[in-house]
């Protein structure tokens, strides 16, 4: 069994800021944008702080005051002067901070999805799809949104509250005091709530991960779920976990909803200090009334980027969980990579230098293997076999035995634990996974089409093949015939999985992509033990011809269909107990010929209950 899937757990308390540090090292290609979005905020923080002003002028000189009227035609100007800049710094401001939003997000998805190709095989059978699925939609679009538009609030709300303070403490620094003293506890209310409301989204972050998983599954199996009659049991534990959500959700957003008000509670309590002892000094004729109308405007506006901030915080903590999790499936490291000097002469698997791929011969070599997924249950111990080039092996054994271990471990799906595997003579962690995976077809058990046309899904096994090539590689393998019946013949679609197609006609298709490769070696696992006997004998026929000179290994379920092989070998516990061709080992009598006869006399019996009349 491949190891069981555990997510990292999390224990941060408070803003992590090595993990910010990272995520804005990735918006940080995106810099010319935020300086000028930047740019717009700072302007919106000065007109903001610019309006309470010329409104005490106004109150001052034309209210109380008796200012001439080309003095308020000069003045009414200025502040619809004010008032176009405003327009125009919000609408660039959010022109760019949507550019921004949509270009972090597509960065992040690339390099995730990057990632996801270079990855090897072992993350894949342990990592559950929803878990990748959750990463690559719903964490990253939190995470671009929080960027963009959050970081701008909090340019505008430092930009407004420092223009703010230098001009009330200019103005009277005894009413500005009460205003500022009200910081160290809103830093006190925001620790406190910081490391609650951290811990509440991260429960969310893991079980939405298990509902877009459960999502996931019961999409793709819903035709066993029909079959089974299983739909209730279905939707009680998607109940469940739906149910989890909510609750975690209210009590993250309870948290929240109190943050905000207690932070309007200290504005207001700030507000109404202003006003008593801000009105007593009106009175003394300490301070004129445009001041203390200056005053009241500015512990409004003051709070407000304190509870955009405050805001932003609680985000931030909503939004960390979604970027510790982003930041594990992108700091994912492969298990099975090359080697510099390897990487060096061949290039990647993203970026191969296929020129200097040798050619591949198709001679195999097992020397001492030995593999495990836990070191208490071995699946290869010692393992040797060395097969020649052109000649076809046979696997068979019961499940679990290690057979598509075997051929795993020679596509580099997995590593062995020791000993060494050989191609033409030479280990292949010599050679790069992209000129192994070049020279192999791989033939699934259950086969997988991706979306579009039978042609698209043919040429997948060589992009550059022309429609000629794709057209003779389905003839070979006697799919050319159902294809022409399609609506559409080759550019008939296919559908999601293939999923208008027969599980004979995909793995028809999946054969003919896999002969388009022109491979060296063949991998078929168990390729035909899911389809009907008329079109098995269809691939049998193929089979047969297109082996001829390539080295073959054929994980078998139906003996029948390898009775021809050079070699077959009879596996058991990861060991070969019997080796030799189909009549070598019928005369042995052992494992192999138990095997053989019984399901002889089992497809026999079936015929023969097919023929009985009803």
């Amino acid at each position: 069994m491949s190891e069981r899937f555990e997510e990292q757990e999390y224990n941060t308390d408070s803003l992590d800021t090595k993990l910010w540090s990272k995520i804005l090292k990735l918006l940080w290609i995106h810099k010319k944008d935020l300086f000028v979005l930047y740019g717009f905020m700072i302007m919106l923080a000065f007109v903001d702080v610019s309006f309470p002003l010329l409104n005490r002028h106004a109150i001052d000189n034309f209210v109380i005051g008796n200012a001439k009227e080309n003095e308020v035609l000069i003045f009414a100007l200025v502040y619809l002067g004010f008032v176009v800049w405003q327009s125009f710094n919000v609408y660039y401001f959010i022109k760019r901070a949507g550019k921004i939003e949509m270009n972090f997000a597509y960065d992040v998805r690339q390099k995730a999805f990057t990632k996801l190709q270079e990855l090897s095989f072992n993350y894949y059978d342990k990592t559950p799809l929803g878990w990748i699925m959750a990463r690559m939609t719903s964490d990253i679009t939190r995470l671009s949104e929080i960027l963009s538009w959050g970081l701008m609030d909090m340019v505008w709300g430092f930009s407004v509250m420092f223009g703010i303070t230098i001009v009330m403490l200019i103005t009277n620094w005894k009413l500005a005091m009460l205003i500022l003293m009200v910081i160290p506890v809103l830093w006190y209310i925001s620790v406190y709530f910081q490391t609650r409301i951290l811990k509440t989204y991260r429960d969310v972050r893991k079980v939405n991960s298990k509902i877009t998983g459960a999502f996931s599954e019961g999409i793709s199996g819903a035709k066993t779920t029909k079959t089974m009659a299983i739909e209730d049991l279905n939707l009680d534990e998607f109940k469940t976990l739906t149910g989890e959500m909510r609750q975690r959700s209210i009590k993250a957003a309870v948290l929240s909803a109190l943050f905000m008000p207690l932070v309007t509670g200290l504005g207001a309590i700030s507000t109404a200090g202003i006003l008593v002892v801000g009105g007593q000094q009106v009175l003394l004729g300490a301070i004129q009334f445009g001041t203390l109308m200056l005053f009241t405007q500015y512990a409004a506006q003051f709070f407000e980027p304190l509870r955009q901030i405050a805001r932003l915080l609680a985000e931030l903590q909503m939004a960390q969980a979604s970027a510790e999790r982003v930041l594990s499936l992108m700091n994912s490291e492969a298990q099975i990579v090359d080697h510099p000097h390897v990487i060096e002469r061949f290039g990647t698997i993203l970026q191969p230098k296929t020129e200097n791929y040798p050619k591949m011969d198709g001679e195999v070599e097992f020397r001492n293997v030995t593999f495990y997924y836990n070191p208490q249950e071995p699946v290869l111990t010692d393992f040797n076999l060395k097969v020649q080039r052109g000649q076809t092996v046979a696997l068979v054994g019961e499940t679990g035995s290690g057979k598509s271990t075997i051929v795993n471990l020679l596509c580099r799906f997995y590593q062995p634990v020791e000993g060494s595997i050989l191609i033409d003579g030479v280990d292949i962690t010599e050679r790069s996974i992209g000129w192994l995976h070049s020279n192999l077809g791989y033939v699934l058990q259950a086969p997988h089409l991706f979306s579009g046309t039978v042609a698209e899904n043919i040429r997948y096994g060589r992009l550059d093949a022309t429609d000629e090539e794709v057209e003779d590689s389905a003839k070979m393998v006697n799919a050319h015939n159902f294809i022409t019946k399609l609506e559409q013949g080759y550019l008939s679609d296919v559908g999601e999985g293939g999923s208008r197609l027969s599980t004979g006609e995909k793995q028809l298709i999946s054969f003919a992509r896999a002969v388009l490769a022109d491979p060296a070696i063949f991998v078929l696992d168990e390729a035909t033990s899911s389809i009907d006997t008329e079109t098995e004998q269809i691939i049998q026929h193929a089979i047969d011809t297109l082996l001829v000179n390539r080295t073959s290994f054929v994980i078998a379920h139906r003996l029948s269909t390898i009775v021809s092989a050079d070699v077959i070998l009879v596996i058991k516990k990861g060991k070969i107990v019997e080796q030799g061709t189909h009549q070598e080992l019928l005369r042995l009598k052992g494992s192999y010929y138990r095997l053989y006869t019984n399901q002889f006399q089992e497809d026999l019996q079936n015929q023969l209950l097919q023929l009985k009349p009803e």
